[in-house]
């Protein structure tokens, strides 16, 4: 700078005596968070309490219990000193407007703040403290220099609808969703770098295939080797180092919005900080992420979305319409229903919220949930944190009575019950944050702010954790009070499992009501909740085809898309069986699920709107017929064709396709004018039989799950087993049944791929025609040969059968083949059996032959 400015040294002098008269710092921003309006003479702390106490006398009676009045006082007391009344009253605001939509929007509280017995009373969270003997200090606390936090999950269709009425009443001056920087990821950086040195695209996928997740950041030399490259090319060593080095910073690429955290101020945010304009219309967002947030004592309002709300409120609408009861989401939900619990016991959750993984099927037959906190132990106990702190056996073994619960005791004059009032329910073993609080306190003698600092060192998911800090004054407190060493040490260790990621108590049990519920569709109405399911997709664990496979596996009768029966959603019809009392179905006919138009892919739901209308007045009897009342295009007639949508005009999937083909896209005036007069009337002639050869079954299925990701006909496996029979390759089922440490193969479809925690093991769904099996493959192995194990839509796998005491069966993999390429035998031979074509010859459509698995990590 003094060289470019030689000619004026006063220049540079000048801008460093200028920047030193700047003290600007961002604490001296002045935030006030905006007053929410209250009734004329009361202040918002009055308001906020008589508001709460008469809530309390509603659902507890007049004369409160001593515990709750305590709650309460020592809650309100708290906000009043914080000056955190408005904060409640928002997060009360927008909850009271859900539940007054028509129709109403499902929304729960769920996080810390379901500690808060203020927060129930406001209707905001459902789990009553008092029941559960809930930790308060872990959401608000007098030593936490830092906001509260109220997560409310909304229906995921519908939560925009709360995001714009915060827009409406606060202004898009006032409110604004908090920023989130996108870092770098393995693959994101290889795309742009790879194009930025001119790759070409198909060497950028090929590196990428073999990178798990987005936040891995593996990109060693076997990656390279398994994609095909040399190691010493010019352009893969400048490309990989770049790479590294955009994955080490973290380098920022770009500001992205919040999931749903709102700032809210009194006066103009623009004020404070910029404001955005979104991509999406009519949302705004600040350049501050939550840790800036938190910096700065902001508060913010989360608005989250939750795709099981959403499912459950279709369910309960589907009830209505069908006469199968009135059902809401209450707060005091009656959770005793045997027959739920049974179900879940035999790993029967398929689509039941949380406990749908393979991990938490398995899980279910271990632990056999029996009320509502053996689902908040079951929602919570199959985590990074429960799971590396050496948590889940030891409380498996108490439970099942294999082993004695162990609650050693302090020296004198400390009370000896101490632990098993705190570890009672749990047998011992410390399975939530609360408990680790909790025993940090009582046990060690933490005060409540190193408690607060414990709290915030239980890092959760991909956060590094400090909790190691901790581990001395944990021990020496507890040797302290007279516990012995290796009890201390061994109580750190499972604390310390926390910095991977565990619940809250508060949390697991908002969700164990979530899980309550769908588990009670699933098991007494599966008709409706298979249909509730589909129509909120995507959500879970799991694709249509096998959402519908175990709506059949139920009971379920399920009828194909067609035209003059299906709507936009899927729906229910009646049949001629009676509904099963035993389960609760109800009285009257029982109900079938109909496929709806949604599940075609690219078909529009204004293209629906128009056939449903159109055929109100009577059902269609042609594809001609269609197109002109419907006034559907070219490309929607062929989609209904392809989805062989036409049955009941009497065509069959190709005849349709002849038929689509030759029906114009505009109907010329002169036949116009001649239908208006006769309806009857025609623009297309008869035409001879085309003779066209009948589609093979296996075609048929082939082409089902290309155009609707599902087949009613059959499942891709059956046409294929002949060959992998004669290979000696064994159906899941038969593999279910094999003895304990039988060598076999397995083939099937992978449905769901995943790699929790530290990545220790890979657990691997596969799927065919009798049903499905559990893989689990070893870091070590999963290296050796990752390329087939990620990209493989057809999976042949070789190991050992593992079964437990329970009867979970795993197959511990050895190796892996990708047989994907026999999926090309389904589409040309009539049995599926045949050699597939050069891929010259292959139709375009023929790409995806099956729809991507689902992968977790």
């Amino acid at each position: 700078m003094a060289r470019l400015f030689a000619a004026c040294p006063d220049a540079i002098a000048e801008t460093i005596r200028f920047i030193a008269r700047i003290d600007f710092k961002l604490s001296d921003l002045q935030y006030e968070y905006p007053h929410e309006p209250v009734p004329p003479g009361w202040s918002p702390d009055d308001w906020l309490e008589d508001m709460v106490r008469r809530r309390a006398k509603r659902h507890y009676g007049r004369a409160l219990p001593q515990k709750v009045r305590a709650l309460i006082g020592q809650e309100l007391r708290l906000i009043r000193i914080q000056k955190y009344a408005y904060y409640f009253l928002t997060v009360h605001d927008l909850v009271r407007f859900a539940r007054t939509r028509n129709p109403p929007i499902l929304c729960q509280g769920r996080g810390s703040a379901a500690n808060s017995i203020v927060c129930f009373l406001l209707g905001v969270t459902s789990v009553d403290p008092m029941k559960h003997d809930l930790l308060f200090s872990r959401f608000v606390s007098e030593e936490r220099d830092e906001p509260p936090d109220i997560d409310v999950d909304f229906e995921h269709e519908r939560r925009e609808e709360v995001m714009q009425y915060i827009y409406r009443r606060y202004g898009r001056e006032r409110a604004g969703i908090a920023a989130t920087v996108i870092h770098y990821r393995s693959r994101s950086a290889l795309r742009e770098v790879a194009k930025v040195l001119g790759l070409s695209e198909d060497v950028a996928m090929r590196l990428s295939a073999t990178i798990w997740g987005s936040h891995s950041g593996d990109l060693g030399e076997a990656r390279i080797i398994d994609a095909g490259f040399a190691l010493d090319n010019p352009e893969v060593v400048r490309l990989r180092g770049l790479v590294e080095q955009l994955i080490k910073a973290p380098f920022p690429r770009h500001l992205s919005q919040h999931v749903g955290g709102f700032v809210l101020t009194q006066n103009r945010l623009d004020e404070t900080v910029p404001i955005h304009n979104a991509a999406m219309p009519d949302r705004s967002f600040i350049e501050w992420d939550k840790d800036d947030i938190d910096a700065l004592g902001l508060m913010k309002v989360d608005v989250l979305a939750l795709g099981m709300l959403s499912c459950i409120r279709k369910a309960y609408e589907l009830m209505r319409c069908h006469g199968l009861g009135d059902h809401d989401l209450t707060v005091d939900i009656n959770s005793d229903d045997a027959s739920v619990y049974d179900m879940l016991c035999k790993g029967d959750s398929v689509g039941v919220f949380q406990v749908e993984s393979r991990a938490q099927i398995n899980m279910l037959p271990r632990l056999r949930p029996r009320n509502l906190y053996d689902l908040t132990v079951q929602v919570a106990i199959v985590r990074p944190g429960p799971i590396e702190g050496d948590m889940v056996h030891p409380y498996l073994r108490r439970r099942c009575g294999e082993e004695e619960p162990e609650f050693p005791h302090p020296a004198p004059p400390h009370n000896p019950h101490e632990l098993r009032t705190l570890l009672g329910a749990t047998y011992g073993v410390p399975l939530f944050q609360e408990q680790a609080m909790k025993l940090a306190i009582v046990a060690a003698g933490f005060t409540p702010s190193e408690a607060n600092q414990l709290r915030r060192a239980m890092a959760t998911f991909r956060n590094v954790g400090t909790i190691h800090h901790f581990r001395e004054k944990l021990v020496k407190g507890m040797t302290a009070r007279g516990y012995q060493a290796d009890f201390a040490e061994r109580c750190f260790k499972q604390i310390e499992g926390f910095g991977s990621y565990g619940f809250p108590e508060s949390h697991a049990l908002s969700f164990a009501r979530l899980v309550y519920v769908s588990a009670w569709l699933k098991c007494h109405q599966p008709a409706v909740f298979a249909c509730a399911l589909l129509n909120s997709q995507p959500m879970g664990f799991y694709a249509p085809a096998q959402l519908v496979r175990d709506a059949r596996a139920h009971g379920v009768t399920v009828h194909g898309v067609d035209v003059n029966a299906s709507q936009w959603d899927n729906g229910l019809e009646p049949i001629d069986r009676a509904r099963r009392t035993d389960r609760g179905e109800g009285t009257g006919k029982a109900l079938a699920l109909r496929l709806g138009l949604r599940q075609v892919d690219g078909f529009r739901e204004s293209w629906a709107a128009q056939m449903v209308a159109a055929r109100a007045d009577a059902p269609f009897t042609s594809i001609e017929d269609l197109a002109r009342r419907a006034g559907l295009p070219a490309r929607a007639l062929r989609l209904l064709a392809d989805a062989d949508a036409c049955r009941s005009l009497g065509q069959d999937r190709r005849a349709a396709l002849w038929e689509a083909r030759r029906t114009p896209s505009d109907e010329l005036p002169l036949f116009a004018a001649a239908r208006r007069q006769d309806r009857a009337a025609r623009e297309l002639g008869e035409e001879p039989d085309a003779m066209l050869p009948a589609m093979p079954l296996a075609e048929q299925v082939a082409t089902d799950y290309q155009v609707t990701r599902l087949s009613l006909k059959g499942h891709p496996m059956q046409f294929l087993r002949p060959a992998f029979a004669a290979e000696g390759v064994l159906t899941c089922a038969q593999a279910s049944a094999a003895k304990n440490g039988a060598r076999v193969q397995v083939a099937g479809m992978v449905l769901v791929r995943q790699r929790p925690g530290k990545g220790n093991a890979v657990f691997i769904t596969i799927e065919d025609e009798t049903g499905v099996a559990n893989i689990l493959l070893w870091a070590r192995l999963f290296e050796m040969q990752r390329l087939a194990v990620m990209a493989s839509r057809l999976m042949l796998v070789e190991g050992e059968i593992q079964r437990s005491k329970e009867g979970v069966v795993h197959l511990m993999a050895v190796r892996v083949h990708d047989r994907s390429d026999a999926l090309g035998r389904l589409t040309h031979s009539s049995d599926g059996t045949g050699s597939p074509p050069p891929r010259s010859a292959t139709h375009p459509r023929q790409v995806r032959i099956l729809p991507g698995s689902r992968d977790f990590h």
